[in-house]
């Protein structure tokens, strides 16, 4: 079963009907109670403020239940804000995030380009990651942000996207994962990862 993590998050019931769309059981989770044994994957979906987000997370006890989760081995994927949450800090709030991964979230300071970053772009398979089996290198997925993760660890960023400069688009260490695009927006191969990211075992790097 995939739990979702409800924390009032803009893209949840997508992501949702995403899953389920797939064949897989699902399971809201908006507080640490709700967890059950048939719980083997987690996916913290977002789209909003990173400083608002965290202070749910923490208030509602759901940054401990992912803290633990995580350190039993327990997959976790982040989307969109989910992501940025999986580093240390963010510049948006100057908020502390979860620490799964080394780094930080800076804002996009780009005067080539229109901040957000909104629309279809290419996201290069740098490390030939599981979550992009069967996805073709420099396939669009549809973004919309205006930070963006910097992980500190190169072999953490698994994914690279282009807009006015580099940056990292899909990250990961073991078990935590993140992507910055919205997959359940992206067509067939966003529909694609999220099967990857639920069917597949976990694949150490």
């Amino acid at each position: 079963m995939i739990g979702i993590i409800d924390y009032g998050a803009g893209n949840l019931h997508s992501v949702l009907k995403a899953i389920a769309r797939l064949g897989y059981e699902t399971k809201l989770i908006t507080k640490a109670e709700d967890h059950d044994d048939s719980v083997t994957k987690l996916i913290l979906p977002g789209v909003g403020n990173a400083k608002v987000a965290m202070d749910v997370l923490n208030e509602s006890g759901l940054s401990d239940y992912l803290k633990e989760q995580v350190s039993k081995g327990t997959p976790l994927l982040g989307i969109c804000l989910g992501m940025q949450l999986l580093l240390e800090t963010s510049e948006e709030g100057n908020v502390e995030c979860l620490g799964f991964l080394k780094g930080s979230v800076p804002e996009f300071k780009i005067e080539t380009e229109k901040i957000p970053h909104m629309g279809w772009n290419q996201v290069k398979d740098a490390q030939g990651h599981f979550l992009f089996t069967d996805i073709p290198n420099n396939t669009d997925f549809y973004f919309v942000h205006s930070y963006f993760a910097q992980p500190i660890n190169e072999k953490d960023v698994l994914g690279e996207t282009d807009y006015g400069q580099n940056f990292a688009s899909v990250i990961g260490n073991e078990q935590v994962m993140g992507v910055q695009f919205h997959p359940e927006k992206s067509g067939k191969f966003g529909i694609q990862l999220l099967d990857n990211f639920c069917k597949y075992s976990l694949i150490k790097e």
